[in-house]
């Protein structure tokens, strides 16, 4: 866990904040002592149904017309 002290969380709160929301954890220390833990929220689960309901509205994928436009832009030979 990569540490923070409280001088940078005051003067880059923003940066942290943004390091936190992206995932990270951090430790928070004061004078070299740790004080608190900086973390991301956990995202609620969605449930099967609204997983189903989702998935209905997912458009159809042309798999050929994927295939050639993956193809124009790499080099298929790879």
């Amino acid at each position: 866990m990569d540490e923070v002290t409280v001088r940078e969380l005051r003067n880059h709160g923003g940066d942290v904040i943004d390091r936190v929301e992206q995932g990270e954890t951090l430790l928070v220390t004061r004078a070299g002592v740790p004080v608190g833990v900086l973390g991301p929220i956990p995202r609620p689960r969605l449930s099967a149904t609204s997983l189903l309901a989702r998935w209905r509205n997912v458009p159809r994928i042309d798999a050929d017309a994927f295939r050639s436009d993956i193809d124009a832009v790499i080099d298929p030979t790879l």
